[in-house]
């Protein structure tokens, strides 16, 4: 898909490209390609001369590439978003090519993205650019909007977690917590986890490719004071994904606590019971000695005797523990 974004009235105006000859009568700023075909890339390099890399959004690039500028000038950013979902949470890789000067389309710039699938982010961005006039004024601004957006997105799915964190933290410390309760819990948590640590590694991926777009001085004096608050945007972020981490320790560490205590539990009801018969394994093991006169043959009531005098040894026993609180 090619969509072609200009600017009408300080407004951002999205263009779907179906042929060529589309392209002819547009002067964009911002021209974006989502999943794009061979035919869509032939048209971006017949009309922009822009040649777009086969692995512009793959996974194994080195680091070093990922943020560079080409002797034309053209800069060369590759940067990870964010994708919280409700079956799992993710990042996208996305290539961003600005090209500062265009002189044959008479263009200041123009920002060339390309991704493999929808983005939150950048659907945010076009429904915030047609409500809000003068919130972009060159391709610049439309990679710092993305960004900005970026560290919003990432702090709504950490105020997720909060909320997730606090239904898992009352549920915790109820106290009573079986094992098929507990793999529920776990499960949650795990879950959090990733999320968060997923949003600490978006968060720093965004920063350096900030940090490239101010050391590379393509920004003007209002752009780099966005840029750096966007920076201070992050440095809070990355308290809040510290706190959670040591929150989900924390919960990790009592649940894994009340789960000891469910089996110390079923090990002190075996060790309790092994106590309390050790008195009738005795008496039953000295009355089956192979004596000269057998009890049961001399007296009428040996068996009986015997077994009340069991039953007594181990109920003594019980007794005791009960009354001293080893049973509850």
């Amino acid at each position: 898909m090619l969509n072609v974004f200009t600017l009408s009235n300080g407004r951002l105006v999205q263009v779907e490209i179906d042929q060529l000859s589309d392209l002819e009568q547009l002067q964009p700023i911002w021209v974006d390609m989502e999943s794009p075909t061979r035919e869509e890339k032939r048209w971006v390099k017949q009309h922009y001369g822009l040649s777009i890399p086969e692995d512009a959004t793959g996974e194994d690039i080195e680091e070093s590439a990922r943020f560079y500028e080409e002797d034309n000038g053209e800069q060369h950013i590759r940067s990870d978003f964010l994708i919280d979902d409700e079956d799992e949470s993710r990042s996208v890789r996305v290539a961003f090519i600005l090209n500062q000067r265009n002189t044959e389309l008479k263009s200041c710039g123009v920002l060339f993205s390309i991704r493999d699938e929808d983005i939150p982010v950048f659907r945010l961005l076009r429904m915030r650019a047609r409500r809000v006039p003068g919130l972009i004024d060159d391709a610049k601004d439309v990679l710092l909007a993305l960004f900005d957006a970026d560290v919003e997105y990432s702090a709504d799915a950490l105020e997720g977690i909060y909320d997730d964190l606090k239904k898992v933290s009352a549920q915790v410390l109820e106290g009573s917590i079986t094992d098929t309760y507990a793999q529920e819990v776990l499960a949650d948590i795990a879950w959090q986890e990733n999320l968060n640590g997923r949003v600490r590694r978006n968060m720093l991926d965004t920063r350096r490719a900030v940090s490239f777009m101010m050391r590379s001085k393509m920004l003007d004096a209002e752009q780099f004071e966005d840029a750096r608050q966007i920076l201070r945007d992050i440095e809070s972020l990355d308290s809040h994904t510290q706190f959670l981490f040591d929150k989900i320790n924390f919960l990790m560490d009592a649940l894994v606590g009340f789960l000891n205590i469910n089996q110390n539990k079923i090990i002190k009801i075996f060790s309790v019971a092994s106590v309390a018969l050790l008195p009738p394994t005795l008496i039953a093991s000295v009355y089956g000695m192979n004596f000269r006169f057998m009890p049961e043959l001399e007296w009428k009531y040996g068996y009986v005797y015997v077994l009340l005098l069991m039953v007594a040894s181990a109920v003594g026993p019980m007794m005791y523990f009960r009354r001293r609180g080893w049973l509850k």
